[in-house]
């Protein structure tokens, strides 16, 4: 399995959070803070611009390790990805990702 791939289905490897913090690029991560930021209505700043995947040991961030439902979801039931849950089609905090991101659920359904 692609431990890339994160609980949702996203691809961590394409991810800039990772992409800046494997490259130690603080011009990416201020790029990625102030998208963020704009994004989401929320202060982001780049020294949280910190992630090496959602399901890869190491940093993560802020939103990534504690607050993303997804994410809390499935590692509360034990799985190790969306793909492995019964509920996975009719969940609809997966959907929150998957109805705007076809790729995640074609990622998910690659796993399954």
């Amino acid at each position: 399995m692609n431990g890339y791939i994160a609980y949702c289905g996203l691809d961590c490897e394409k991810c800039e959070a990772r992409i800046a913090t494997v490259n130690d690029d603080g011009a990416l991560r201020e790029k990625v803070a102030k998208l963020w930021s704009e994004l989401n209505g929320a202060d982001i700043t780049a020294d949280m611009i910190n992630c090496t995947g959602c399901r890869i040991e190491g940093a993560k961030t802020p939103y990534c390790d504690s607050i993303c439902p997804i994410r809390q979801c499935a590692m509360g039931r034990g799985a190790g990805t969306c793909a492995d849950c019964g509920e996975m089609r009719s969940c609809e905090k997966l959907a929150a990702i998957t109805a705007g991101n076809p790729e995640a659920l074609a990622n998910l359904g690659k796993l399954s």
